[in-house]
């Protein structure tokens, strides 16, 4: 059985980096990690992406960016 490929990302490296959702919605294609959540040892929980193109923010788990299904690494 064939594992879904995934990206090795240093969650501590994510900030303003770039990522194209691999099936854009509402032609929100390109996005940017805006900030990263911590807890109080300082180990990265969270991320906001922003939508370049509408400007809108949502906030995930950072391993869902490790879904190469979903995100690409970098603008395309």
């Amino acid at each position: 059985m064939n594992k879904p490929a995934r990206h090795r990302l240093n969650p501590r490296k994510l900030l303003l980096s770039k990522w194209t959702a691999a099936e854009p919605q509402n032609r929100e294609k390109h996005f940017l990690v805006t900030e990263l959540f911590r807890d109080e040892a300082g180990t990265v929980l969270e991320i906001e992406l922003q939508a370049v193109l509408t400007q809108r923010n949502q906030r995930l788990p950072w391993q869902a960016l490790q879904d190469a299904e979903r995100w690409h690494s970098g603008w395309r």
